[in-house]
């Protein structure tokens, strides 16, 4: 089954919030695909029907993204972009042509909705106490099992 429904995605931009609403209809129609022989079991029919599906998307032709948008997912997608300026997902997962190539639009479509979030930025935490008293705990016992070790009850060295 093709996605079919409007998804929201939250996107985060510098002072408000805006939520995106895009279409994933609009989207799947600049989605192109290639098939090929997909490798594994079954059978002579592996050997006969082209069930591998890549799912190709050109970025730079796409109309849906904003250009601020189209170079977050570069930056994120890194080399999963060809030089082409294309991002090719594939699926071989299914004996079935139809299957992989909804697999291969979902993975594509979520690659896409995920790289254009903005992530969250890691909070800094202090460190708490009571494992930097356990730290302390366990360097003063390797150090005082170290001094015994070099006892020397003559005092010579």
């Amino acid at each position: 089954m093709l996605i079919r429904y409007l998804l929201l995605v939250f996107v985060r931009f510098t002072s408000p919030h805006y939520i995106v609403l895009m279409n994933t209809d609009a989207l799947q129609k600049e989605i192109k695909y290639r098939t090929s022989r997909s490798s594994g079991a079954g059978g002579q029919h592996v050997n006969k029907v082209e069930t591998r599906v890549e799912a190709i998307f050109n970025l730079d032709a796409s109309i849906h993204f904003s250009d601020a948008q189209k170079e977050t997912i570069r930056i994120r997608m890194g080399r999963r972009i060809n030089s082409k300026g294309e991002l090719v997902v594939s699926s071989a997962a299914k004996k079935s042509q139809l299957q992989n190539k909804n697999t291969a639009t979902e993975r594509l479509i979520k690659l896409l909705l995920n790289s254009i979030q903005k992530q969250k930025a890691r909070k800094q935490t202090s460190i708490p106490a009571s494992s930097d008293r356990k730290r302390l705990k366990k360097k003063k016992v390797k150090s005082e099992s170290k001094a015994r070790r070099n006892f020397n009850p003559d005092g010579d060295n």
